[in-house]
């Protein structure tokens, strides 16, 4: 079972925006907040969940939001060499690499997007997964 995984920015996206996806990723905030797995994220992610949740909400709601995931998600980053490894891999889009490697770095179990083209790119030590998939394929029930 997993029990420490990455949180793409499109899942807090779809949680706090309340997209399409919502659901799914209410589900896997709520295995977060009751403690079933350990979530993280990297400040690239604070960043850009931050622009679009002031686009939003405006600067004051969005610094809240922020700050309440935060009291259950964890943030991580990666040292030089570490990012090196994700610019030379594989990976085009520069900030999924530099999370994808994050992730490798701090020996996470896998990772949540809605990429599904970034799902191919996943190697055996990280999967990837949507969030669907990650409550199927661990047996955690809506």
């Amino acid at each position: 079972m997993a029990s420490k995984i990455f949180i793409d920015a499109n899942v807090l996206l779809d949680f706090t925006l309340k997209r399409a996806a919502y659901a799914y990723a209410r589900e896997i905030l709520a295995l977060v907040v009751d403690g079933q797995v350990q979530g993280f994220i990297t400040p690239s992610i604070v960043h850009l969940v931050g622009y679009w949740l002031t686009k939003a909400y405006g600067a004051t709601k969005a610094k809240e939001l922020l700050l309440t995931l935060l009291v259950d998600i964890h943030v991580i980053d990666i040292p030089h060499h570490v990012t090196l490894t994700a610019l030379h891999s594989k990976i085009n889009d520069i900030e999924v690499a530099l999370q994808y490697y994050s992730a490798i770095y701090h020996k996470l179990d896998c990772f949540i997007s809605l990429d599904k083209q970034f799902q191919k790119a996943g190697i055996p030590g990280l999967p990837i997964y949507t969030p669907k998939e990650f409550i199927n394929e661990f047996g955690y029930k809506k």
